[in-house]
C-alpha cells in the first residue's frame, strides 16, 4: 500500500527522472509496474526518459489502463531495447490496434517472449515484414480472438523460418471454422511444439477431429506420412469419458507423444505413426471412425512389399494382430491382386501373339505379292506367244494362195 501510495504521488518530473535512471542503469534487467501504477500519461513521461538500454531483458506493465496511447509512447524504446527479451502487457486495453502496433515495432527486437493477455485483441494484422525475427512464445489468452483473429496469424505460423514454439489462446471466441484456418497454416510448419486453445467453446468435436487429422491423418499412408510431426502438445476442453471427445483427445495424446518421443526426426514419427496406427486393426478402426475413412489401408500397398508389411505387424503388434490383418484385408486383397495379375498375363500373352500374328501376316502378304508377280509375268509370256504363232499362220497361208 505505500509503495503505491508513493508510486501515485510522483510528478512528471519524477517519472521523467527515473526514466532516465533507468536507462543509463546497465545492470538493471527486470522492470514492473503493476496494478494500476501507471496510466498512458506516465507512460508517455516515463519513456521520454527511458529510450533505450542495454540491460533491461524483461519488461512488465500488468494490470495498468494503457491504451493504444501508451503503447505509441513505448515504441521508441522497443526499438533500441537491444537486451529485451520478455515484454508482458496483460490486463492493459490497448485493443487490436495497440497489438498491431506492438508487433511492427518489435519487427527488429530480440524479444523471445510477448504475453497480452485480456487485452481486448479481437483482429490482428500481421505482415511477413514486421515479424520479430527471434519470437518463440506468444500469449494472447483471454481475449476475443475469433476465425478472423486466426486468420491474422497465418503469416506468423506459415513464415519459412518461422522460430515461433508456443502459441496460447485460451479463453478466446474461436470456433471450428478458426481451428480449420490455423490448422491449414500448421499443415507445413516445423517450429510449433505447442498449441493452446481451452475453453474456446465454438469448437466441437468437428473442429477437435480437424486437430487429429493435423496430427495423425488416417485417409491413406501417404497423409500419415505428411502429418504435422512438430506439435507436442495440443490442449482443448476435456469430454466426458464416454464422450467422442475424449476419445479424440485421446488418439490427438498418443499422436502428440509420438511426435514428443521422435522429435529429432520427424520422417521417424511418420513411420511409427504408420506403424502404430495405419497397421494396427484396433486403432485404425477408432480412427477410421472418427475421421470418416472407410476404405482398406492395403490399397496403398505395393503388393510386392505385402511380406515386408505383415512383418512389421507381427514384430510391432505380434500373432493376434497379425491374424487379424490377414483374415480381415490381406485375403481379399491376395484374391484381387491374383484377378488382376491373371488379367495383366493374359492381356500379355495377347498382346505378345497379336504382334506375332501381325508379323506372319505381313509376311504371307509379301508371298503373295511375289506369286501374283510370276503369275502376270507368265501370262504376259503367254499372250507374247500367242500372237507369235499367229503372225506365222497367217504367212503361211498368204503363201499357198499365191500358187
Amino acid at each position: 500500500g505505500g509503495e503505491l501510495n508513493w508510486i501515485q504521488n510522483m510528478t512528471n518530473e519524477d517519472w521523467e527522472e527515473l526514466g532516465r535512471g533507468l536507462s543509463n542503469n546497465t545492470r538493471l534487467e527486470t522492470v514492473c509496474f503493476y496494478g494500476g501504477a501507471l496510466s498512458d500519461e506516465r507512460v508517455d513521461i516515463l519513456f521520454q526518459g527511458l529510450t533505450r538500454s542495454s540491460s533491461i531483458g524483461k519488461l512488465s506493465f500488468c494490470d495498468n489502463e494503457l491504451s493504444v496511447a501508451g503503447v505509441q509512447s513505448m515504441v521508441p524504446f522497443l526499438q533500441h531495447a537491444n537486451s529485451l527479451r520478455e515484454l508482458n502487457l496483460s490486463q492493459t486495453h490497448f485493443k487490436s490496434e495497440g497489438f498491431n502496433m506492438l508487433f511492427r515495432a518489435l519487427r527488429n527486437s530480440p524479444i523471445e517472449r510477448l504475453t497480452c493477455c485480456s487485452c481486448g485483441i479481437a483482429s490482428i494484422q500481421i505482415d511477413t515484414e514486421h515479424i520479430p525475427e527471434h519470437l518463440t512464445y506468444l500469449n494472447l489468452n483471454s481475449n476475443i480472438i475469433d476465425a478472423d483473429g486466426c486468420r491474422g496469424l497465418v503469416e506468423l505460423l506459415q513464415r519459412e523460418d518461422s522460430t515461433l514454439l508456443s502459441l496460447c489462446l485460451n479463453n478466446n471466441t474461436i470456433d471450428d471454422e478458426g481451428v480449420t484456418i490455423l490448422v491449414d497454416a500448421l499443415q507445413n510448419n516445423t517450429s510449433l511444439t505447442s498449441l493452446n486453445l481451452l475453453n474456446n467453446d465454438g469448437i466441437s468435436n468437428h473442429g477437435m477431429t480437424i486437430l487429429l487429422k493435423l496430427v495423425n491423418d488416417v485417409s491413406s499412408i501417404k497423409a500419415t506420412l505428411q502429418s504435422n510431426h512438430t506439435l507436442q502438445n495440443i490442449y482443448i476442453n476435456p469430454g466426458e469419458p464416454s464422450d467422442p471427445n475424449q476419445k479424440i483427445q485421446t488418439n490427438i495424446k498418443m499422436a502428440t507423444e509420438v511426435n514428443v518421443k521422435n522429435r529429432y526426426s520427424t520422417e521417424a514419427a511418420g513411420r511409427e505413426k504408420v506403424i502404430q496406427t495405419q497397421l494396427h486393426v484396433t486403432n485404425r478402426v477408432e480412427l477410421c471412425r472418427l475421421q470418416d475413412v472407410n476404405h482398406s489401408v492395403y490399397r496403398d500397398i505395393d503388393p510386392l512389399h505385402l511380406p515386408e508389411v505383415l512383418s512389421l505387424i507381427g514384430r510391432h503388434h505380434g500373432c493376434e494382430e497379425l491374424y487379424l490383418a490377414l483374415s480381415s484385408s490381406v485375403m481379399a486383397l491376395f484374391a484381387t491382386v491374383n484377378m488382376k495379375k491373371c488379367i495383366q498375363q493374359e492381356r500379355a500373352y495377347h498382346t505378345i501373339r497379336a504382334v506375332e500374328y501381325r508379323a506372319i501376316a505381313a509376311e504371307h502378304a509379301a508371298k503373295v505379292q511375289q506369286l501374283d508377280a510370276k503369275l502376270a509375268a507368265m501370262e504376259e509370256e503367254e499372250a507374247a506367244a500367242g500372237n507369235e504363232g499367229d503372225i506365222d499362220f497367217n504367212h503361211r497361208s498368204n503363201k499357198r494362195r499365191r500358187k
